[in-house]
């Protein structure tokens, strides 16, 4: 049984090859239309469940495509929609859909609800995002660095603004795929600290800082996302604090001359962003987001043993 919940929890081995396997796909379906299955339909038949407890454009388009593309099917569920909705326990949903189909994803408010789901189901359990980690993000990130930029290990990435999800899974991947990372974030909003020391322990490479420039000069990435994600209480707040976290050109310009920029976004231009950064020759974040697609595809192949 393999679930994809945390990077934590997974070999780096693995993630190496599950990022080498996307690059792989991605590759073969060169030229090919999107709706084409792949060539090697490596999971024909496979039925997957998709479950939303927040809205969502690319997990949901990604995972949708993604085993349509290996030869599956997905049906598409909002738990508000299911008997989970009006209290259904998590176990009991675990092992109805256990017994219906071959794998779920989950995109879910609370991590817990992901391992609960997971610790009562007897088929791979995939978490498209939580309230404290986001993995199949950052492994589209990576995947479109190392396309860009090479080998991870060499490279310096600098995270700006809210210590959120993302950042979580960030730090993760530090601990993995051996980059150096500078988290740059107000006080109030700064990572999860046993998670940022246990990065460290494992031999992460990371800095945590409370200054924009320290953690951005010299570093061949930059990263942001939204300052106000959903489910945030008091956003006027959060945006008046993470203000001066705005990643723009002249925080750019600190960076490495070759320097790129990551959102996963969804965006919100002149708060985390400017709009010449973010739609500028530097900006990455369509190769990011299509990537999304490919990296999916190596998850599920993953999860099934392929």
């Amino acid at each position: 049984m393999r679930h994809f919940i945390d990077l934590t929890a997974i070999p780096a081995e693995d993630l190496h090859g599950i990022l080498a396997n996307a690059i792989a796909m991605k590759a073969a379906r060169s030229g090919l239309p999107k709706g084409t299955t792949d060539p090697d339909p490596v999971l024909a038949g496979k039925m997957l469940a998709l479950i939303f407890e927040k809205s969502s454009t690319r997990t949901r388009i990604s995972f949708d495509m993604a085993i349509r593309q290996l030869g599956g099917q997905s049906m598409v569920l909002s738990a508000s929609d299911m008997q989970l909705g009006r209290g259904e326990s998590i176990a009991d949903t675990a092992r109805v859909l256990s017994r219906y189909v071959d794998a779920v994803m989950i995109r879910a408010n609370s991590h817990e609800t992901v391992h609960e789901m997971a610790r009562h189901a007897n088929i791979p359990v995939i978490n498209g995002l939580t309230d404290r980690s986001h993995p199949c993000q950052i492994m589209a990130d990576l995947m479109t660095l190392q396309e860009h930029k090479g080998e991870l290990s060499k490279l310096t990435l600098a995270w700006v603004g809210d210590g959120n999800n993302v950042a979580s899974s960030f730090i993760h991947a530090a601990a993995k795929f051996g980059f150096t990372l500078q988290l740059a974030c107000p006080a109030e909003f700064a990572p999860n600290t046993d998670e940022t020391s246990d990065a460290i322990n494992a031999g992460a490479a990371i800095k945590l800082t409370t200054s924009p420039l320290e953690a951005v000069t010299g570093a061949d990435v930059v990263i942001t996302d939204t300052f106000v994600s959903m489910g945030d209480k008091n956003p006027e707040h959060r945006l008046k604090i993470l203000a001066p976290y705005q990643v723009n050109s002249e925080l750019m310009a600190r960076a490495d001359k070759n320097a790129v920029f990551l959102h996963c976004l969804p965006a919100h231009r002149g708060e985390e962003v400017s709009a010449e950064v973010i739609d500028g020759e530097q900006s990455l974040v369509f190769d990011e987001a299509e990537n999304r697609l490919h990296v999916q595809k190596a998850i599920l192949a993953y999860c099934f043993g392929q």
